[in-house]
């Protein structure tokens, strides 16, 4: 695999790098009101409890990002998303991936930041291209690149490949450098499409060959319609990792998806000595883990 220029993010907490020989980076994923009732019912009547609450459990469980997603049909996404924010950043101080399509969102949302926040996300369509990159590059933002255009989700490798060609070149012309976009790679679900994961994992290095960028995808659109969803993704994503993925959305709650990245890391040679793994091993058991054990 091409080697890969790290995407450095940034938050009051310090920095996040995205990059080969870094451990992987979770972006949590459940700050969205999507098949939430609950916190769709709170954060449209301003109460940011389960916001804060689900903040500090993924970050707690090992998120070192956090998606933030605000999008209720019907309401002020602008407004709505820089309540949510303020919110995460009084509880909690890591980096944070900003979710929306919508310029006046996410230009109502980021300065609220300290720091280089990545947007989620855009595509290789031409108007998804021309609304959002000139907003990136004014805030300095990194961004997550969607590897489909106007023609939809290919599952042939080699479009994706082409529609994550076209991202990183329109970035550049607007001077985001390659370091700041990160590929999503297109996770799609196994059961409707049984040869999903492996079109990823082939897009994956593709691009990483072709274009020397990190990639990502949102890991849990895999399992989709599955049972044992978190069984079916505690298996895809160390296969993903070893694809040459460097980071993904997923919920880090879901303890075999979480354990399953700890030993990806430490078998790859990304946790020295073990000791994420054996920090993990004490805070779920409270014992220690002796070598040979």
């Amino acid at each position: 695999m091409t080697p890969v220029t790290d995407t450095v993010l940034e938050s009051r907490g310090g920095v996040v790098v995205i990059g080969d020989g870094q451990p992987f980076v979770v972006i949590g994923e459940r700050i969205n009101p999507t098949g939430r009732s609950t916190l769709t019912e709170q954060i449209t009547g301003g109460d940011m409890s389960l916001v804060q609450a689900d903040a500090l459990a993924q970050v707690e469980a090992g998120a070192r990002v956090l998606d933030i997603n605000a999008g209720v049909p019907g309401f002020d996404e602008a407004e709505m998303l820089s309540n949510v924010v303020n919110a995460v950043l009084a509880a909690v101080d890591v980096a944070i991936c900003i979710d929306s399509s919508t310029p006046e969102a996410l230009e109502a949302a980021i300065p609220l930041v300290e720091g280089k926040v990545l947007i989620n996300s855009v595509t290789a369509e031409d108007a998804s291209l021309e609304r959002l990159l000139p907003l990136a590059a004014k805030h300095g933002a990194a961004i997550i690149g969607m590897a489909n255009d106007e023609e939809g989700i290919s599952m042939d490798p080699r479009v994706r490949l082409a529609a994550a060609r076209k991202i990183v070149s329109a970035a550049g012309d607007h001077g985001i450098p390659p370091a700041d976009v990160v590929i999503d790679t297109l996770a799609m679900p196994i059961g409707a499409a049984p040869d999903a994961a492996r079109a990823m994992y082939e897009t994956i290095r593709l691009v990483r060959d072709e274009l020397g960028v990190n990639v990502s995808c949102g890991a849990s659109n895999v399992s989709f319609g599955m049972p044992d969803r978190s069984g079916i993704d505690a298996v895809f994503l160390p296969l993903a990792i070893l694809s040459g993925m460097n980071a993904a959305i997923a919920n880090p709650l879901h303890r075999p998806v979480r354990k399953a990245v700890l030993a990806a890391d430490l078998l790859l040679g990304r946790d020295e000595y073990g000791a994420s793994w054996i920090k993990d091993h004490r805070a779920e058991t409270g014992v220690g883990s002796p070598v040979g054990s």
